[in-house]
């Protein structure tokens, strides 16, 4: 593997073991208020405070969880819809690649954050809503890619003796095809993760996100861009953390390329 996915794998595994342990490492709690609000950073509060006097750090900590929950979740889903897809399109050609194709392609001309936008609107606001949501729009670029993976496998001189040995279609597949291009689908479930990720932030931050009190990364930053002259943090932090746990999760995918 590359430098650039130890660094990712490095970044993201920093990430996991901060949101595990949120509740250890946090010295106050993430959704009491107190009368200290908008208060720069200090050795008590590391990170400052807010306007209803919660602590900053320990909301961006507990916020991880959200955020991690919904984008590896997302990432999941968008892999079990998308796989099966481009698998049966890539192998199987003609008029069922040509019908799976046209799908795809019909998603893919819809911006996810509108789409997902819509579907949320639609079906509510709650965590495994966010996550169904999340995956049903990521699923068309994951069965686009593996579409294009099995299309080039098929071809190959080992599936073509496989045929030519009596091997039914679904055999060859799971047997032939799938395990040849793991390491796309798991490079692409990374950078999955990472959209997710930032999809569920936008969303937030447009107030279609987990409803407060809940730690919520892209709601942080918007409830935080009243108070940037006061405490900047309040909307940097959690900002921060959003952009770092894309880097590290898209470096981890950077070998889909």
């Amino acid at each position: 593997m590359s430098a650039r996915v130890w660094i990712g794998g490095a970044i993201v595994l920093v990430i996991v073991v901060a949101a595990i342990f949120a509740p250890q490492l946090s010295v106050h709690s993430p959704t009491r208020s107190s009368v200290d609000f908008l208060h720069g950073a200090s050795l008590d509060h590391w990170f400052g405070t807010d306007d209803l006097g919660r602590d900053v750090f320990s909301r961006v900590l507990h916020g991880a969880r959200i955020s991690l929950v919904v984008g590896i979740g997302a990432g999941v889903v968008a892999t079990v819809l998308g796989l099966p897809i481009g698998l049966i399109a890539g192998y199987r050609g003609g008029k069922v690649d040509l019908f799976f194709v046209q799908m795809i392609d019909l998603f893919i001309a819809i911006p996810a954050l509108v789409l997902a936008m819509i579907i949320t609107v639609m079906v509510g606001v709650t965590l495994e809503n966010l996550v169904l949501v999340l995956g049903f729009v990521s699923w068309p670029t994951v069965a686009r890619l593996v579409r294009g993976q099995v299309m080039n496998i098929r071809e190959s001189l080992f599936v073509e003796a496989a045929r030519a040995l009596g091997g039914r279609a679904v055999w060859i597949v799971w047997t032939h095809v799938l395990p040849n291009i793991m390491r796309v689908v798991a490079a692409q479930f990374s950078i999955t993760v990472s959209l997710a990720i930032f999809t569920s932030a936008s969303l937030s931050f447009l107030g279609l996100g987990i409803p407060p009190p809940t730690p919520d990364w892209g709601g942080m930053v918007r409830a935080g861009f009243d108070f940037l002259s006061i405490n900047p943090l309040i909307s940097l932090a959690p900002g921060g953390a959003v952009a770092l746990t894309i880097f590290g999760f898209y470096l981890m995918g950077s070998t889909v390329e």
